[in-house]
């Protein structure tokens, strides 16, 4: 996976991994909404409202739209796409598939492995 992609994944997964922005971004497939309203229906600050939408704006997630003296936000029209394609990225590997990794050792360096892990005998 390319370096751009690794970080598109972390940046949307950190965007998502928090209860009320998952909830911003429910509210905002429905329709656009200002900083106030979603205050008001999360039941948190505005200040904290700005702060999940930065977040969520740098994920590139959510789109500001200027409306005079206020800002309203709208979902991405990629974002929907963009969350499969990172999600389809993760688990869409099949390297490696059925084979254990442990299967992998032989039984003698398993032995030795074994013998290593034994704490030393000490002489009374």
């Amino acid at each position: 996976m390319a370096a751009k992609n690794r970080r598109d994944m972390m940046r949307i997964f950190r965007a998502l991994s928090v209860e009320k922005r998952v909830q911003i971004v429910r509210l905002l497939v429905e329709r656009t909404l200002c900083v106030g309203a979603l205050s008001r229906l999360l039941g948190i600050s505005a200040g904290a409202v700005s702060q999940h939408l930065r977040i969520l704006k740098d994920a590139g997630l959510v789109e500001p739209d200027r409306r005079g003296y206020f800002i309203h936000y709208s979902l991405a029209p990629s974002a929907a796409a963009r969350c499969r394609l990172v999600t389809d990225s993760l688990f869409g590997s099949k390297k490696g598939a059925g084979k254990c990794a442990a299967g992998k050792r032989s039984a003698k360096s398993h032995k030795a492995s074994k013998a290593s892990r034994r704490p030393a005998r000490r002489n009374r």
